[in-house]
C-alpha cells in the first residue's frame, strides 16, 4: 500500500478558512442577534433589551475595555450579581481576547484580594452594593486595577472607580471587536474553587469547553427559542453551569433576578411564563418552605436542573408537588459544571412519585458533549461492575474538562492521573448504567469496619416532615473508630421534637448501624457557593 493512498484524506484537504473555524460560544450572540434582533434577550425588572440592543452592548463595552488595555490573556473581573452586566461581560471580555473572573460576591475581602492578585486582574467591574468589601480587598491588592462602578442605586455605599459602568459603555465602538477567535484553547474564563482549607484555586476554561458545554445544556435541559429562563443560579458559579451562553444559543429570554428570594421568584414565574431555572439543592429547599402566600400553583410545569449537592429525594419528590420538572446534574467546577445529567426514561412515568424521586436523584449519565464519565476504581482504573454496591470514583475525560489549575502544575497534574479527571466522588453503578453517588471519598464514615455512607443518612433524615436541612459526618469515637453524628436543621414550625426523636426515625429507615450516634440541632455552616462545610461540622463533633 503506497503513502499517497494512506494519506488521500489528507493530500489538499487542508483545514482552511472556509472548512474550519476555532469553536467559540461568541458565535451564539452573532447568531441570536441576527434571527432574533427584536426579541427581548435580557429582562430585569422595568429594563427589557433586545438581541440588537443586548449584542450592541456586549460590543460596546469589548471596545471600551480594548481601548483600556486589555487584550490576550488579561485578566478582568467582576462582582456583581445577576443582572445585565454580568451577562454582558460574559460576552464582551472574551471578544476582547481577555479572559472573564467572575466573582463570588459571598467572599471574604482577604480572599477577594487573593484572587485579584493571583489572577493579576488588570480591570474590575464591581457593583456599588459591595463597594465595602471591595474597598477592603483593594487595600491588599498589589497591583493598579482600573475599577469601573456598576451603579445600582444601593443605599449607603459609594463609588469607587473614577468612571460608571454606564458612562464606560458609551465611550466604546461597537465595530472594533468580533464574535470570531483565532484559537478555541485561549482561556475564556478563570472560576476560582470553593476550597475548604488553604487558598482557592484557579480553574481555567476554554473557548472549546465552553461551547460545547453549552450545547450540552442545550441537548439535557432540552432549551429552544421559547425558552425564558429566570437567573436564580448566581452567574459566577461556573459561569452559571455556562447557561449565559446555552440560553442564548437557542435565542431564548434571560430574566435577571438581582437577589434570591422566593416570593420573587413565584412572582417572576408568573409575570414572565419561566419555562426554566437552576439552583443549588439549597433553593430547592427555599422554594419549598416558603410561605404560602408566596406560592403559586400552574398549570405548566418549570422545568428545574439541580446540582452541585445531590438532591434527597423526598425534596425532588416535594418539588415536583409545587408544579416544578426536577433534572438533577452533576458536576464540578473542573468540568464546566454538568457533566452528567439523570436523564427521563419514558417507563418512570408509571412509578409512583415516591420512585420517581429515588431515579431521579441519581446522578444519571454523561452528557452527550462529554467523551466519557466512569466510575472506576482508583488503584487499578478498572470500570466497577454495574450492580448498585461496589464502589469506585467517579473519573471524567473529554473537551469539557478545565485547561488546569493557573499557576499550580502539582494540583494540575495530580488532578490528571492516568489521563482521567478525577472528581473524588464515590459512586455506584446500577444495571441500567445510571451513576449514583456514595459519598466524597473524604466523607466516608468507617465505624468498627463497616464503610457508611453520610449520604444514605441524609437521605433518611430528609424525609422527616420537620427537617429542613442535614448533614452528616464522622465522628471520633474509642469503641468503634468513627460513629455517624447527624446535624439538622428543622423548619420553622416545628413540633416538639428531640434527639432521641431522630435517631428512632433513622433506626426505623435504615440498618441500625448505620444510626446516627448523636443528633445536633443547628443552622448548617455552608461555603460562599452554598455547599455544606462538612469539615467545620467534622470539627465540631470531633470536640463534642
Amino acid at each position: 500500500m503506497n503513502n499517497v493512498s494512506q494519506d488521500k484524506y489528507d493530500l489538499g484537504l487542508e483545514k482552511g478558512a472556509a472548512n474550519y473555524q476555532p469553536l467559540t460560544p461568541l458565535t451564539f450572540l452573532a447568531w441570536a442577534e441576527l434571527t432574533y434582533p427584536a426579541k427581548p434577550a435580557v429582562i430585569e425588572g422595568d429594563l427589557v433589551f433586545t438581541y440588537r440592543d443586548f449584542a450592541t452592548r456586549c460590543r460596546k463595552l469589548a471596545g471600551a475595555l480594548s481601548v483600556s488595555g486589555v487584550g490576550k490573556n488579561s485578566t478582568v473581573s467582576i462582582m456583581a450579581p445577576n443582572i445585565h452586566a454580568m451577562l454582558e461581560a460574559h460576552y464582551a471580555i472574551p471578544m476582547t481576547g481577555g479572559v472573564l473572573n467572575a466573582l463570588n460576591y459571598r467572599l471574604d475581602a482577604k480572599t477577594i484580594a487573593f484572587i485579584l492578585n493571583h489572577a493579576e486582574t488588570e480591570v474590575l467591574l464591581t457593583a456599588k452594593q459591595f463597594s465595602a468589601v471591595i474597598a477592603e480587598a483593594l487595600a491588599d491588592v498589589k497591583r493598579d486595577i482600573l475599577v469601573i462602578d456598576i451603579d445600582d442605586d444601593s443605599e449607603g455605599t459609594r463609588l469607587l472607580g473614577d468612571i460608571t459602568y454606564e458612562e464606560f459603555l458609551s465611550k466604546g465602538d461597537a465595530n472594533t471587536c468580533t464574535t470570531t477567535i483565532n484559537d478555541e484553547w485561549d482561556a475564556i474564563s478563570l472560576n476560582y474553587t470553593s476550597g475548604t482549607t488553604g487558598n482557592p484555586k484557579g480553574v481555567v476554561y476554554h473557548h472549546r469547553g465552553a461551547f460545547l458545554n453549552a450545547l450540552g445544556n442545550v441537548i439535557s435541559f432540552a432549551l429552544n427559542s421559547d425558552t425564558v429562563y429566570l437567573w436564580t443560579l448566581p452567574m459566577f458559579h461556573c459561569n452559571g453551569w455556562t447557561y449565559p451562553w446555552a440560553v442564548t444559543a437557542v435565542g431564548g429570554t434571560h430574566v435577571c433576578l438581582p437577589k434570591l428570594e422566593p416570593s420573587a421568584v413565584f412572582s417572576l414565574i408568573e409575570e414572565h411564563n419561566v419555562s426554566h431555572m437552576c439552583g443549588a439543592p439549597v433553593v430547592l429547599n427555599m422554594l419549598i418552605h416558603a410561605g404560602k402566600t408566596d406560592k403559586t400553583q400552574r398549570e405548566k410545569p418549570v422545568n428545574i436542573a439541580t446540582g452541585g449537592a445531590s438532591p434527597p429525594s423526598s425534596v425532588i419528590r416535594k418539588m415536583e408537588q409545587l408544579g416544578f420538572r426536577v433534572t438533577h446534574v452533576y458536576g464540578l467546577t473542573e468540568s464546566y459544571g454538568p457533566a452528567t445529567s439523570c436523564a427521563w426514561q419514558r417507563d418512570w412515568g408509571s412509578l409512583s412519585l415516591d420512585d420517581q424521586a429515588l431515579k431521579l436523584s441519581r446522578q444519571g449519565v454523561r452528557f452527550a458533549t462529554v467523551e466519557d464519565v466512569q466510575v472506576l476504581d482508583p488503584s487499578s482504573y478498572v470500570s466497577v461492575p454495574a450492580d448498585s454496591t461496589t464502589l469506585g470514583e467517579i473519573m471524567i475525560r473529554g473537551n469539557t474538562v478545565m485547561k488546569g489549575y493557573l499557576k499550580n502544575d502539582q494540583a494540575t497534574e495530580a488532578a490528571f492521573q492516568n489521563g482521567w479527571f478525577h472528581s473524588g466522588d464515590l459512586a455506584v453503578v446500577h444495571s441500567d448504567q445510571y451513576i449514583e453517588i456514595k459519598d466524597r471519598s473524604k466523607d466516608v464514615i468507617i465505624s468498627g469496619g463497616e464503610n457508611i455512607s453520610s449520604l444514605e443518612i441524609e437521605e433518611a433524615l430528609y424525609k422527616h416532615p420537620d427537617i429542613m436541612e442535614a448533614a452528616v459526618v464522622a465522628k471520633p469515637d474509642e469503641q468503634w473508630g468513627e460513629v455517624p453524628c447527624a446535624f439538622v436543621t428543622l423548619i420553622e414550625d416545628h413540633g416538639e421534637i428531640t434527639d432521641k426523636d431522630i435517631i428512632k426515625w433513622c433506626r426505623d429507615n435504615m440498618a441500625h448501624y448505620k444510626t446516627p450516634k448523636f443528633v445536633v440541632f443547628c443552622d448548617l455552616p455552608k461555603t460562599s457557593t452554598g455547599k455544606v462545610q462538612k469539615f467545620a461540622l467534622r470539627k465540631l463533633a470531633a470536640e463534642m
